[in-house]
């Protein structure tokens, strides 16, 4: 376009105080000089790239120092200026973005290798302290993209390339959908302009008929949704061409892309959009399987909407999305649509950059054995905390937490360089285990294969996974040191007992025993014995059925424990044991706050039920006390079963209920029995008080007649 630093305030003018303005024109006035009478590959004055750039930036929710960034974007790497110029006449918060975005539109991708895509997308991230610096990033590259057509092949490829791989999957995760789409098509329509223009023709030749039945349709809904006092805004649109590409290259044909054609409908409160696509599904005939609740189960982007393909009076299929104006925002501009810098929130802005980014931040490898206690506390430290970027002796880049130590390094390289380091060098000087590491340093780890780690690690180590992978070496260790204790215990017991090894442990014995006590094998039973949890003497009356069962063993141990309160592991307490292995039944599925008892199973532990559960009535001798542990917060998984009087679908409103109340639906099992409509749902509550609240709430539905738990 044709554009002028006119234009650009009169878009921003609205939105920006009076001073601010005349900042953004000496950005601009900087940057015609720098470089001074520069031209594009195209021909354009170098000025328009950097006007271009502000001019798209704007269409997020921006502030003046973004917007003259973008116009001093490329003042340093090609107009000769220096950031210390920039700071000094411009303030320091625009000349470290100006100097990121400068760093970062010197780095390409080193091949076309996954590996390469993803460390770059590390290091971009990594040098995006400010999030606003991949939004300039990303408004630099659409501009590039949008005359993209008179680089040199070679140069297009790379740039299309790294779009494909590095900025759009960002983009994507920052839920910017309307840049992700733009430059996608852009992508496809240089590396195959042959597919895109066949799409095009295509779309091209039935346009005009799909736009009139998009507003035919948009017509009719919006008729629908006057009548019922709806106060909604509704878009239309013939789907991207790059989205069809995609579903083509899946296998699909041209007449099994149901959203070519799609209706948004914008409304102004939650319940607005269950109600309104109730009426849509009343009226239109939906497409089986293309109902999506995003409402309820927002994407990790944030995106949330309701989407259902429906069969439209033409017989087009159409595509329904059905969202509110915050939702539609957040659907455009992602995480953009919540960062105002404006309003003087910038710690808290801050902070929602940092969650965003700890979605690139987790494709570092993590540990296998993360346990959920430990989540919460792995996230804070590895990804939400600042980082550093450290390289290998050959230059390779690897990101770390700040304050990590060589330990850390040399499990991020890999676990067996971890396990067998003995030394580290970091830029050619040699540096104790426990330093910590500075951005940019160059380190080179010293291993010896006879080496192991050591626990005195743990103390100073930084990142979850070399802490997780030197507390897995010593738990096998002890693991070893205890199945060796158990199988010496073992043998004792048979000697006393003149036993033959051979014929007490033969292979029917030990499957006997694995199948009796759930072991896999005979190491299994080692351990149990060497870690007390069965005597030797029992594992031998086990196989020689002279002893009462393993139920009966739980049981005793149970009844000789003096009682004591175990505050820390279960959400049930078992009255005397602290380690006694404890899970909810499944045919009662007991929550917080109901009445429970305990039943003593065979090898299994303790089974919570409800006291009035059935199923434990027929054996009251394997029953003991059990209590809630008050100090354990958790979710419970449990059912209900809703019966109806109409044999017409109700499912929404009973979704819209469960979304309001804060109940997670996991499962729904629906049948008709005489005209009535049975739903058998699995939900997640916190407390039966919830659950209480929920189906009470149920029950100001008119057409249901009766909640029960099931």
């Amino acid at each position: 376009m044709d554009l002028t630093i006119d234009k650009l305030i009169e878009k921003v003018i609205n939105e920006i105080p009076e001073n601010d303005i005349l900042k953004i024109k000496q950005a601009y006035a900087y940057a015609l000089e720098h470089p001074k009478n520069k031209k594009r590959l195209n021909g354009d004055d170098y000025i328009l790239h950097p006007l271009n750039v502000a001019y798209i930036l704007s269409d997020l929710n921006y502030d003046v120092d973004s917007i003259c960034a973008a116009l001093l974007h490329e003042t340093v790497n090609h107009g000769g200026s220096t950031i210390d110029e920039i700071k000094e006449l411009f303030g320091e918060d625009i000349a470290m973005l100006v100097d990121s975005i400068s760093k970062m539109n010197k780095l390409e991708l080193t091949d076309d290798s996954n590996a390469a895509s993803l460390n770059l997308r590390k290091v971009l991230v990594g040098l995006a302290k400010d999030v606003r610096v991949l939004f300039i990033k990303m408004a630099d590259r659409i501009h590039n993209l949008r005359t993209g057509d008179v680089l040199e092949k070679e140069a297009l490829r790379r740039k299309i390339d790294e779009t494909m791989n590095v900025l759009i999957p960002i983009a994507h995760r920052l839920g910017i959908n309307a840049w992700k789409s733009e430059m996608e098509d852009w992508c496809l329509k240089y590396s195959k302009p042959d597919v895109y223009k066949d799409i095009e023709e295509k779309l091209a030749l039935s346009r005009r008929e799909l736009e009139d039945n998009l507003l035919e349709m948009q017509s009719e809904i919006s008729e629908m949704l006057i009548e019922h006092n709806i106060s909604f805004h509704i878009k239309s649109r013939v789907k991207s061409v790059y989205s069809i590409y995609n579903k083509l290259s899946n296998g699909k044909k041209w007449n099994q892309i149901y959203d070519i054609l799609a209706l948004r409908i914008i409304v102004d409160k939650v319940s607005d959009c269950y109600l309104a696509i109730g009426l849509i599904h009343a009226k239109y005939r939906p497409i089986p399987g293309r109902f999506k609740d995003y409402i309820a189960m927002p994407k990790e982007n944030m995106y949330q909407s309701l989407h259902t393909g429906i069969f439209g009076n033409d017989n087009h299929r159409y595509e329904v999305q059905i969202r509110t104006k915050e939702m539609d925002l957040i659907a455009e501009k992602g995480i953009a649509s919540h960062w105002s810098y404006k309003e003087g929130g910038a710690k808290k802005t801050k902070s929602l950059m940092e969650q965003k980014l700890e979605l690139f931040r987790n494709l570092i490898e993590t540990s296998d054995n993360i346990t959920s206690e430990d989540f919460n506390s792995q996230v804070q430290n590895d990804f939400l905390n600042d980082c550093i970027y450290v390289f290998t002796p050959k230059g390779d880049v690897v990101e770390l937490p700040i304050h990590s130590t060589p330990i850390d390094f040399a499990y991020r390289i890999h676990s067996g360089v971890g396990d067998t380091t003995i030394g580290a060098i970091v830029n050619d000087a040699i540096v104790p285990l426990d330093y910590e590491l500075q951005n940019n340093d160059i380190i080179e780890i010293k291993t010896n294969p006879n080496s192991t780690p050591n626990k005195e690690w743990l103390n100073f180590v930084k990142t979850s996974h070399a802490k997780n992978r030197i507390k897995s070496y010593f738990s096998k260790q002890e693991k070893d040191e205890i199945t060796l204790k158990g199988k010496n215990l073992l043998n004792n017991e048979l000697r006393k007992r003149k036993l033959a090894f051979e014929e007490v442990l033969s292979s029917d014995n030990i499957k006997k025993l694995c199948r009796e006590l759930h072991f896999n094998d005979l190491t299994d039973i080692y351990f149990a014995i060497g870690s007390l949890r069965y005597t030797s003497a029992y594992i031998i009356d086990v196989i020689s059925s002279d002893k009462k069962n393993a139920a009966d063993a739980l049981m005793a141990k149970m009844m000789r424990t003096s009682p004591k309160i175990n505050k820390a592991k279960n959400e049930v307490l078992v009255n005397g044991a602290t380690d006694i292995l404890v899970s909810f039944a499944n045919c009662c599925k007991p929550v917080y706050g109901d009445e429970i008892i305990g039943f003593i199973t065979k090898g299994e532990g303790v089974k919570i039920h409800r006291k009035d559960c059935e199923n434990i009535l027929k054996d009251e001798k394997r029953l003991i006390n059990v209590e809630w542990n008050k100090e354990k917060e958790n979710t419970y998984e449990t059912s209900i079963v809703i019966e109806t009087i109409t044999a017409k679908n109700n499912l929404l409103d009973i979704i819209s209920k469960a979304t309001t109340k804060n109940v997670n639906v996991y499962n729904i099992k629906t049948k008709v029995i005489d005209l009535n409509t049975i739903y058998e749902m699995t939900v997640k509550v916190k407390s039966k008080d919830e659950l209480d609240d929920f189906i009470n709430s149920l029950y100001s539905l008119k057409v249901v007649k009766k909640v029960k738990r099931k």
